[in-house]
């Protein structure tokens, strides 16, 4: 299972919010740079890279962070928040996301985001498929859709979707520990989902139960920040897997 820790961008700077608040912001650091290059001095080898002012937006915004973490790291970097065009995805991608990851847009503008997924590929397209009370969410999670969680994503890998992050938004930020239920259920009934999980992760003996339910990835940023996992237990947990 990899292990793909989190930085949430506002203002250039990282950030974490609770349930997608944006009023219970905490500022982490003002160099997400300086952040981007502890991990990987931990063997990390992915980055979740959010831009929230994006998301608010509907644009791309803080895609400068993006190129320079790019430009002076090697982590492979999955990018998302406030792709809304194909001039978002383009610059994305010139700014040297190796992924990005379609929320909103997917809901909302389905023909889009199809069309990235037939032009880029699903190696390079992920669904993100936010969810509360099994609903989907849209535009930073301020608004919940009429979707269904399951039924959409089961659409999606219908038509090419490989990759999916799950974020259950009651618990994201929170430190209760995932959604290892609905991790279950959507296992279960889509056997051939590349299932990354995020939210709520609290502990590193969390991880072990993720991957055993089969999870191909797991989403950590809060308990990260809040000393609940160190960088050096992950570096163990990569070295051991």
């Amino acid at each position: 299972m990899r292990i793909i820790p989190a930085i949430d961008l506002i203002d250039g700077k990282c950030v974490r919010l609770s349930k997608g608040d944006y009023n219970t912001k905490i500022v982490y650091n003002e160099h997400p740079l300086e952040v981007a290059k502890q991990f990987e001095a931990h063997g990390i080898t992915h980055l979740h890279l959010v831009d929230l002012d994006g998301a608010k937006a509907s644009c791309v915004v803080n895609h400068k962070v993006l190129e320079e973490i790019a430009s002076k790291t090697s982590l492979k970097i999955d990018f998302g928040g406030g792709l809304k065009s194909d001039s978002d995805l383009k610059i994305a991608f010139e700014s040297g996301a190796d992924q990005v990851t379609g929320g909103s847009i997917a809901v909302k503008n389905p023909d889009v985001f199809l069309n990235w997924l037939a032009v880029y590929g699903a190696e390079k397209i992920i669904l993100g498929a936010d969810a509360n009370n099994e609903r989907i969410a849209v535009n930073g999670w301020q608004e919940e859709s009429d979707q269904k969680l399951i039924p959409f994503v089961s659409d999606y890998m219908g038509k090419g979707i490989e990759y999916v992050i799950c974020t259950d938004i009651a618990k994201d930020g929170m430190l209760a520990g995932p959604s290892f239920d609905l991790y279950k259920k959507m296992i279960a009934q889509l056997p051939k989902i590349k299932l990354v999980a995020s939210g709520g992760i609290s502990s590193i003996k969390e991880l072990p139960e993720l991957a055993a339910i089969g999870c191909e990835a797991t989403i950590i940023g809060k308990a990260i920040y809040e000393g609940r996992i160190s960088l050096k237990e992950l570096e163990n947990y990569i070295i051991n897997v």
